[in-house]
């Protein structure tokens, strides 16, 4: 959108942070749905974000954006993701986040649903 492009004539950075949200959320509904954590007391937060631009992205570029979960701890879970034009790599991220009981505004560990769709999807991909 116009107002998502900065003085120079490119995609803000904020944006890219928005982007973000848009994929992990994506990511929730497909595997732990946001109301439903909600509804138990839980939610996801963000502690930790790195982006690397490597190219712009302008007005009416239509980036396509993919985003997979890479790290699942006790506590911790870390998401990649990359921001793609014409078959390049325009930027690179990563997230780093934990679950919060809602409540006490304290981390709890990963949800077991969560952990154990993680370990099914990376022993399917091993070779």
């Amino acid at each position: 959108m116009g107002y998502d492009i900065d003085y120079a004539g490119v995609v803000s950075n904020i944006v890219h942070i928005r982007w973000l949200e848009d994929l992990r959320m994506a990511i929730l509904d497909d595997h732990l749905p946001l109301d439903g954590l909600l509804t138990e007391g839980l939610s996801p937060a963000v502690i930790g974000t790195r982006i690397d631009y490597i190219r712009a992205i302008r007005l009416f570029d239509r980036p396509i954006g993919r985003m997979w979960m890479s790290e699942i701890g006790p506590i911790r879970w870390r998401v990649e993701a990359e921001f793609t034009l014409g078959g390049e790599v325009a930027a690179r991220a990563e997230q780093t986040g934990v679950f919060i009981d809602v409540a006490k505004l304290r981390p709890i560990r990963i949800p077991t649903a969560l952990r154990e769709q993680f370990e099914r999807e990376v022993a399917s991909s091993e070779p």
